[in-house]
């Protein structure tokens, strides 16, 4: 049986890891797999005003069609910004306004783009992984402090290390699987 205080300490570490594993998720909805989602434009930010501000606060995004995003900006004189700022987004798409809604066409990936795409999946999900492990030796310090300040037996301390150890590989497994489909998904033709 754990200390409570050990407890805590997984506990905030598996918090942590849950919280790295849906900003993973975050960050692979912006990359396409073929098919348009307002999610493409996400991190898209428009200068606007003297200040920079995300795409969807100036706008409502949706995906008519699945090779078709149009953005309907809220202010009708901030289309030029937005047009720019999606052009210098580097997407690799190509807005066109008419003066009231922008229309930014998906073209269909290249087997190079799909490529390049898989590769920047797994640069996504390698900086995950390694969020991952940095919790973990965190903890694994943490938990090593409190068992020489409560004076807490060493097996007592291996065992937290051990159940932090098999939490660590199970979100580790979660990425792969989650980094495979979305592969599967970006190489699909």
């Amino acid at each position: 049986m754990l200390d409570e205080l050990l407890e805590l300490i997984l506990s905030d570490s598996t918090d942590q890891m849950e919280r790295s594993l849906q900003h993973l998720n975050k960050e692979l909805l912006s990359i396409r797999a073929g098919r348009a989602s307002p999610a493409m434009l996400e991190n898209v930010r428009v200068e606007f005003y003297g200040s920079i501000s995300p795409l969807n606060q100036l706008s409502t995004v949706g995906a008519t069609q699945p090779d078709l995003i149009v953005v309907t900006p809220w202010d009708k004189s901030s289309i030029s910004a937005i047009e720019k700022a999606i052009q210098s987004a580097n997407l690799g798409l190509n807005p066109s306004n008419d003066g009231t809604v922008i229309r930014v066409p998906i073209p269909p990936l290249t087997e190079e783009r799909r490529v390049d795409l898989c590769k920047r999946v797994r640069q996504i999900g390698e900086q995950a992984k390694v969020s991952i492990r940095n919790i973990r030796r965190s903890a694994k310090v943490e938990l090593k402090s409190t068992q020489e300040d409560e004076k807490l037996s060493e097996d007592m301390r291996y065992h937290a290390e051990d159940l932090l150890q098999k939490e660590t590989d199970r979100y580790i497994d979660m990425i792969d699987g989650i980094l495979q489909k979305k592969e599967a998904d970006i190489m699909e033709v």
